[in-house]
């Protein structure tokens, strides 16, 4: 049986991420899916001046999406807006670019995610209202690694045994939470943060400086161990202008 992404697609709820140039006057549009996950496609003509596509292809505006096609590379048919425009402004619209970034590097072509697409739409608007933008992005980047299948321990530490609050722990990646006996000295490999931290992130609570503090430290960590030697531009950016 085929597969039902080799076949045409109407009206799809969708994101636009990220365009950039192919051929002489079409574009490649990559899609943030609620039912394929990230969709690539091609918007043919769409560089000409008085392309209808062209004004449409904006980011973190709700749309609905036509495309069809075979291979991984679809042709996008139509356009639509899906929903009241989204005004991001300054460092919420850094925040907005970081977010497609990490989605453009991290999710896999045609992967749903239909909870995740939930709530980038719904961290677009938290964005768009100017609310806390560090708590807002450390929120997305955890519920982002655990959509992707990636096991972020927060309640155990590696010996699964209970985080303790006042116990102090080694983060790694790949493995969660050590312990800390005696000396804290200076470990190479993944961060020392408090039981306090793990336990205030599994309960969805930033309110405390510290917990802000060292959750950015973690999640920074965590996501450049899943991205490799090659670092997220949209995050020094951040970091330029103040530190997210």
């Amino acid at each position: 049986m085929a597969s039902v992404t080799t076949h045409r697609q109407d009206n799809q709820p969708v994101y636009v991420l990220h365009t950039y140039p192919f051929k002489e006057t079409s574009l490649v549009v990559e899609l943030f899916a609620r039912d394929f996950g990230r969709v690539a496609t091609t918007a043919k003509g769409a560089r000409r001046p008085r392309s209808a596509m062209r004004g449409l292809l904006q980011a973190f505006q709700p749309m609905s999406a036509t495309w069809s096609g075979k291979q991984e590379l679809k042709t996008l048919h139509g356009l639509d807006w899906n929903g009241s425009l989204l005004l991001l402004q300054g460092e919420a619209l850094m925040c907005g670019f970081y977010l497609n970034e990490l989605l453009l590097r991290l999710l896999p072509r045609e992967d749903p995610h239909e909870a995740l697409f939930e709530y980038y739409a719904e961290t677009l608007k938290i964005l768009a209202s100017g609310q806390d933008l560090g708590t807002t992005l450390r929120r997305f980047e955890l519920k982002f690694l655990q959509e992707l299948g990636y096991a972020i321990p927060l309640e155990m530490d590696v010996n699964a045994e209970l985080i303790s609050e006042l116990q102090s722990y080694r983060y790694e990646a790949e493995h969660g939470a050590f312990k800390l006996q005696g000396s804290l000295g200076r470990y190479d490999n993944g961060v020392q943060l408090s039981g306090k931290t793990l336990i205030d992130m599994a309960n969805d609570d930033y309110s405390h400086l510290q917990t802000k503090q060292q959750s950015k430290q973690l999640m920074r960590y965590l996501l450049a161990h899943y991205l490799g030697d090659k670092p997220l531009h949209t995050r020094q950016l951040l970091i330029d202008l103040q530190d997210f």
